[in-house]
């Protein structure tokens, strides 16, 4: 059987632990037996980072906006206790944080539906995909322990040396304050990944604030996310035939409650950190769960939205068996060759990522799962296959 050919190339991103021993094997059994792969490599594994001061994640964030497309597996950010494990010569950033900073993008969770691991929401029958907003808010605030009676002030002060304020609160005791930002050219683009994100997919796409009480803040989502619909999106919706839904946070979660799902749902950044856990959660598993960045600029790198699977990696190096859910991490994969697909005009590399999915789920609906499915599934008397089994299982419906 020829190879499926690919003219222009992934860049693939490397990553640590359990997902590094998968992404090895996913490669081995799953796709280079069918395609003739090609990728711009690059070893995100916390060894070479430290190697390279961390210059190897700016290189491949670099080489995803010449190539556009890119496939990462998952990375370890680094804590105190890593700083000893591996030597490192500082404590490196997250390289997803520095990847999502550079390629200006808005991450995309989508779970995996499988018959037999049932949705907790039992009208939830497609897809509900979260897309954060990944800027500011709380997550860049500022704080302060209020120690007695005073008053708290937000200060603008502008170039010209002129300043505006506004009174937070007049403290008759102890307490505490936070300032939060955002940038109205963060908004707009996390607006247009978000539309373009939806033609993408054809799916609707909902958007949620609570702009009665912010007036102000969250009123300047509302808008910014109005004027770039209306001014660059209304015609697109129309003539793709779908929506795009406004309305407030309570609402969008009673709705979202009682939906059948097939949507987008558009969050800022504490809504959608906090959503997204909720939905992948209900819908089963995290390791049943995909995450793409998409940029405005039409970059795409996609990877699964779980962690290195460190207690795994543990055991793996002890020589004992591991039984390690590796779908979203070949979802990772199936979502980039068919981008590339797509852009290349390459059919066959997107039908081969289709047969590929469906090949993997076909595995897991007729019994045969790894540890993790097989302790939630509906499915009757399944096979509990280790790490290796399962993918050589999908490789032979291939």
């Amino acid at each position: 059987m020829d190879k499926i050919k690919m003219t222009t190339p992934l860049v693939e991103m490397d990553g640590d632990e359990m997902t590094r021993i998968l992404w090895k094997m996913i490669k081995e059994e799953l796709l280079v037996p069918f395609i003739d792969l090609k990728t711009e490599y690059y070893d995100l594994g916390l060894e070479h980072r430290n190697e390279t001061n961390d210059q190897v994640t700016i290189d491949s964030a670099n080489a995803t906006k010449k190539y556009g497309v890119a496939v990462k597996c998952a990375t370890i950010t680094p804590n105190a206790a890593r700083m000893t494990e591996y030597d490192l010569k500082e404590m490196w950033k997250s390289p997803n944080g520095t990847i999502r900073a550079m390629l200006d993008g808005t991450v995309f969770r989508t779970p995996i539906i499988v018959k037999g691991i049932e949705p907790c929401v039992k009208n939830w029958k497609k897809p509900i995909t979260i897309a954060r907003h990944a800027y500011g808010d709380v997550y860049k605030n500022t704080e302060m322990v209020i120690p007695g009676p005073g008053k708290v002030e937000l200060v603008y002060t502008a170039e010209d040396g002129t300043e505006t304020r506004e009174l937070v609160h007049n403290y008759t005791g102890a307490g505490i304050a936070q300032g939060m930002h955002n940038l109205d050219l963060s908004i707009e683009s996390f607006a247009r990944s978000c539309f373009n994100y939806a033609l993408d997919i054809k799916q609707d796409l909902w958007f949620a604030t609570k702009d009665t009480i912010s007036k102000k803040y969250d009123h300047t989502f509302k808008d910014i996310f109005q004027e770039i619909y209306d001014k660059e999106y209304a015609e697109k919706f129309k003539t793709a035939g779908i929506e795009y839904f406004y309305t407030l946070i309570d609402d969008a979660v009673a709705r979202v409650m009682k939906a059948e799902g097939g949507f987008i749902w558009a969050c800022k950044n504490y809504d959608g950190d906090v959503m997204s856990d909720m939905v992948s959660s209900a819908f089963g598993s995290l390791a049943m769960m995909t995450s793409v960045l998409v940029s405005p600029e039409g970059y795409y790198e996609y990877e699964a939205a779980h962690g290195t699977v460190q207690r795994h990696y543990y055991k793996h190096l002890k020589g004992e068996e591991t039984s390690t859910n590796s779908v979203a991490t070949i979802f990772a994969w199936t979502g980039a060759l068919r981008k590339r697909g797509e852009l290349d005009g390459n059919k066959e590399l997107m039908n081969f990522a289709d047969r590929l999915e469906k090949a993997t789920i076909d595995t897991i609906e007729s019994g045969k799962m790894t540890k993790d499915l097989a302790l939630i599934t509906s499915i009757e008397n399944p096979t509990v296959l280790n790490s290796e089994q399962f993918i050589k299982a999908i490789a032979e419906l291939l």
